[in-house]
């Protein structure tokens, strides 16, 4: 296995949006953003063909350079995903690679007033570009959202949210049943507020903007528990409010806004009952040994969803022995079967 990237069967055009919604965002994030767009073999010497899309969002601190990444023995989701393709055994796509990144890492794909609004920037702007440069299928039918981690919760959200765009989607270990993925968290980020910052998130971001981040204890869960809240509850003003108190007690009220946003809970609510009973295909999957849980929240939407009235058939549920990281083989599954629902 050669440790540089290899040449590919399709192609990757590289593009930069400039985003109106995105524009004079809270956190003074670049409005023109990167965006990857993959052709599958064949594009070229078909110019009347027209292709589904599937759309790829990345988890907490992903950002679009890093699918570049290699690690040892292993390949790249690009490489892993153009293989798909390659042997002409599933149904092309279009593959449209998405950077939603924030000066806090990540946006959770929502739009806010803490962050800005990425959901909008997304539904509104990236997928009529795509439709507009590229000979897509441009109907809901024809297009699925996919991701892992953070990216899997927006997979899972904005599929609940905006039917009339996405009709598939697929979630990797997508953050879900809130109380199990995240309340753990809360004790140890305010245990290390207390010890290293005199309990002032304040003080911890000044301190971790002026030095390398992640050189000090705690920085991952202090930074992603704040721009989980500035995702979840932050007030009009784009004032943070914290889910938990200095003692890491829970504050009920901000506490409710993060639950009104746990995908379970939203699968339970109509509207959003009859967006997932819409859904062409749903794929869920997570390792039986995730770090935080994320396979019980795995097992809880994947319930949620049938009670929802998804037909069976329509759903690809998995648990798999595996820790939340490094499943990026998973990933070309869950990409052929998506193609495979919209030809049936």
């Amino acid at each position: 296995m050669l440790p540089w990237s290899a040449d590919l069967t399709g192609r990757i055009d590289r593009h930069v949006i400039d985003s109106n919604v995105l524009r004079g965002n809270p956190l003074g994030d670049p409005h023109e953003r990167p965006l990857w767009v993959y052709v599958p073999p064949g594009y070229d010497d078909e110019p009347t063909r027209r292709y589904p899309t599937v759309y790829v969002i990345q988890g907490y601190t992903g950002h679009l350079a890093m699918w570049n990444n290699r690690a040892p023995f292993r390949r790249p989701f690009p490489e892993l995903a153009d293989e798909v393709f390659a042997a002409g055994q599933t149904p092309p796509a279009i593959v449209v690679y998405v950077d939603a990144w924030t000066a806090y890492g990540g946006s959770q794909f929502l739009d806010s007033p803490g962050t800005g609004r990425y959901h909008t920037y997304l539904c509104r702007e990236v997928v009529p570009w795509v439709d507009g440069h590229y000979r897509t299928l441009p109907h809901r039918d024809m297009r699925a959202i996919t991701g892992k981690s953070s990216g899997g919760y927006g997979a899972m959200v904005t599929a609940m949210m905006r039917p009339d765009v996405f009709g598939l989607f697929a979630t990797h270990a997508g953050d879900a049943l809130f109380e199990t993925c995240y309340l753990p968290e809360f004790p140890r980020a305010a245990r290390t507020l207390r010890d290293l910052y005199d309990g002032s998130y304040d003080a911890f971001l000044a301190d971790f903007r002026g030095r390398i981040a992640m050189t000090r204890p705690g920085d991952d869960v202090l930074i992603e528990l704040y721009g989980y809240a500035a995702a979840y509850s932050a007030d009009e003003d784009g004032t943070v409010r914290l889910p938990f108190d200095g003692n890491g007690a829970l504050v009920p009220e901000v506490w409710e806004r993060w639950l009104a946003r746990d995908p379970v809970r939203m699968a339970r609510q109509e509207q959003y009952a009859g967006a997932l009973k819409s859904m062409r295909g749903v794929w869920i999957d997570a390792g039986t040994r995730d770090e935080w849980y994320l396979d019980l929240g795995a097992a809880a939407f994947h319930q949620a969803v049938l009670d929802a009235g998804l037909r069976s058939e329509r759903t690809r549920f998995e648990l798999f022995d595996a820790t939340h990281m490094a499943i990026e083989y998973r990933y070309p599954l869950a990409l052929a079967w998506l193609c495979e629902r919209f030809a049936a």
